[in-house]
């Protein structure tokens, strides 16, 4: 079965910036499926659009901020 935007449904997300970066958490319910935690990485090419990145490894700076966001989406699971 292909996948259908459609049917992903966004339970919560919150997005932190970083210069030149930014990481999204969010939960989301596909199909009515269990939720599940996501975290993703947007980094910024020189005509300022976002692209997306491999999450990969994560600074100390990043990983102290993203670390309560994910506290909050665990909360909403």
């Amino acid at each position: 079965m292909p996948y259908e935007k459609a049917l992903d449904v966004e339970i919560f997300k919150e997005v932190r910036d970083f210069e030149g970066t930014r990481i999204t958490v969010g939960v989301f319910s596909y199909n009515n499926g269990p939720k599940k935690l996501q975290i993703g990485r947007e980094n910024q090419n020189a005509s300022g659009e976002w692209t997306f990145s491999k999450l990969g490894r994560m600074t100390k700076e990043e990983t102290q901020a993203v670390v309560p966001v994910m506290t909050k989406a665990v909360e909403s699971m």
